[in-house]
Formats: C-alpha cells, sequence, structure tokens
C-alpha cells in the first residue's frame, strides 16, 4: 500500500500535491470514523446476541428439568395429580421452539464473528483494545508545511517579475530592490530578448502560412476525389456541395451528433427533398453515407451527360 501510494503521489504536479495529501488525510479520517462506529455497532450486536442465547439456553434447561421432573413424579403420584397429555405436549413445543430459536442465534453469532476477523484482517482494529500512537514529527504534516513555504516563496518571485517585466516593458530604469540577484539585466539582454520574440513570432507567421497551404491542398484534394466541397457552417454541422450540382445553392447538410458517438445525420434541405429515393435505399435500408453521396454524384453526373 506505501508503494502504491508513493507511486501515485509521484505521479502529482507540485501545484496538486497539498490537495491530494489533505483530500487523503480527510478521506482516512472519516473511513476510521466510520469503522469505529461499525465495530462498535457489531459488537453491541453479538453481545446481544449472545445474551439473548444464553437466557434461551437457561430458560430451556430449566423447562427441560421441570419436565424430567414430572416425567420421574408420573410413576409414583397418582394419575390425578399429574399435568395433563396437552400441556406436556404444550411444553415440547415450547422447547422445540426455544432449540430452534438457540440456533437461529447460534448461526447469527457465527455470522458476526466472521464479520469482525474479516474487518481484523482488514487491517482494521478495535479502539477500546488497541491504541494509535501518533507520531509528533508527522512527515506527512512536514513536507505539506514545506509545501506551503515554497509555494508562498514562489509566489513572491512570481510577484516579483511581474513587476520586472511591467517596468522593462515601459522602458523605465529598474529598481535595485526589483534587481535579480547575481545578474546585470543591461540593455544588451533585453534587445537579444526582443530578437528572439520577434523571430519565434516570424516562425509562427510561417507556420501559420504553411498550414494555410496543406489546408487548401487538402481541400483541392478532398473536391477532386470524392467530388463534393466540404465546409463547415456551424459546430458540428458540415455542408456538401457537389461539383456536378445543377444549382449553386444545391447542397446538402449533415450533422454530427455527439451523444450517438460522432454519427451523421443528414438534415432536410431544397435538395434533399428531390432525392428521398436514394435516401430511403442508402440512408434508410443500407445505413450507408458513402454510397449515398456516391449514388447522388452518379446521379448528377448523368443529368450533366444527357444534357
Amino acid at each position: 500500500m506505501r508503494a502504491i501510494l508513493d507511486s501515485y503521489d509521484s505521479e502529482l504536479m507540485s501545484s496538486e500535491y497539498s490537495p491530494q495529501l489533505s483530500r487523503r488525510v480527510r478521506d482516512a479520517e472519516e473511513m476510521l470514523q466510520k469503522v469505529h462506529a461499525q465495530n462498535a455497532e457489531m459488537e453491541a450486536q453479538l453481545f446481544k446476541a449472545l445474551e439473548e442465547m444464553g437466557n434461551k439456553k437457561q430458560k430451556a434447561e430449566s423447562l427441560e428439568a421441570e419436565m424430567n421432573i414430572l416425567k420421574s413424579q408420573m410413576g409414583v403420584m397418582d394419575q390425578s395429580a399429574f399435568v395433563t397429555n396437552e400441556e406436556v405436549n404444550s411444553l415440547r413445543l415450547k422447547i422445540e421452539e426455544l432449540e430452534a430459536e438457540r440456533g437461529q442465534l447460534e448461526e447469527a453469532n457465527k455470522v458476526l464473528e466472521m464479520r469482525l476477523e474479516r474487518l481484523s484482517l482488514q487491517g482494521h482494529y478495535d479502539p477500546t483494545k488497541t491504541k494509535v500512537i501518533h507520531v509528533s514529527m508527522n512527515p506527512a504534516n512536514l513536507a505539506k508545511q514545506h509545501r506551503k513555504e515554497e509555494q508562498q516563496q514562489q509566489q513572491k518571485e512570481c510577484e516579483r517579475l511581474r513587476e520586472l517585466v511591467r517596468i522593462l516593458e515601459g522602458g523605465n530604469s529598474v529598481p535595485e530592490k526589483l534587481e535579480i540577484p547575481g545578474s546585470a539585466q543591461s540593455s544588451q539582454e533585453i534587445a537579444d530578448l526582443k530578437k528572439q520574440v520577434e523571430s519565434a513570432e516570424l516562425k509562427n507567421q510561417r507556420l501559420r502560412e504553411v498550414f494555410q497551404t496543406k489546408i487548401h491542398e487538402f481541400r483541392t484534394a478532398c473536391y477532386t476525389l470524392t467530388g463534393y466541397q466540404i465546409d463547415i457552417t456551424t459546430e458540428n454541422q458540415y455542408r456538401l456541395t457537389s461539383m456536378y450540382a445543377e444549382h449553386k445553392d444545391d447542397c446538402l447538410l449533415f450533422k454530427a451528433s455527439k451523444s450517438s458517438g460522432g454519427k451523421m445525420q443528414l438534415l432536410e434541405t431544397n435538395f434533399s427533398l428531390t432525392v428521398r429515393d436514394f435516401i430511403d435505399l442508402h440512408l434508410h435500408h443500407q445505413n450507408s453515407i458513402p454510397a449515398f453521396l456516391s449514388a447522388v454524384t452518379l446521379d448528377l453526373f448523368s443529368r450533366q451527360t444527357f444534357a
């Protein structure tokens, strides 16, 4: 468990260490309180069951002793002094009921004992019998305090650096209290930093131009290969215009549904109303959007060829 916790803590960022540790401590304390309450409740049930079982057992033994006394008296006493058969049968029934109840209590006692044994195997303990010693110099508390001090120091350093950047951007001189110890902020260094920023901006601009060129090439390739120009009208909505469309407004609208795993749904347009046969065949029955788009392309192509 300690190795698993250490490996889990090693994956946390420095900013997440303290909240995660506090939450784990709170969860552990809450779990400990619940276990204490559960142990107390189970012990109370066990003691109650044992007490009831003892009472029932004593009662059964007393009734059995009375029964034996009555049986011994039947041979020497007059028949008029004997208890009737009905009373004997009722006593026997009571004895049987008490024995059955004792068996149930014994089963409940075994179940409670098994639960207590399982809790003890899981690492729980009885606070009335086991004493927990808390270390005064707890490593977790020391680490938490050390982390808090580091965060405060880093926050002060960030505030100082922000003030220094603001002063440098304004072209003012750097106060002595804001100067970085062990380094001199000269104009040459500032100029070098500006050149690096300009170089990075130029590089980003070139990357944007390359991306735009590649995107245009990709759109052109898709238009040439599939015969459809694909445009994004709104979020998760795409407009497909065929190169063989008879009118400029003849287009198909598809919408990606997030709830159904990105499944495309055809939206109604004026052009989609003219291809209902293809919709019924390829979308409703065959459930194939590529087949539907191919059929529409062939239909528009045949119209232009015959025209």
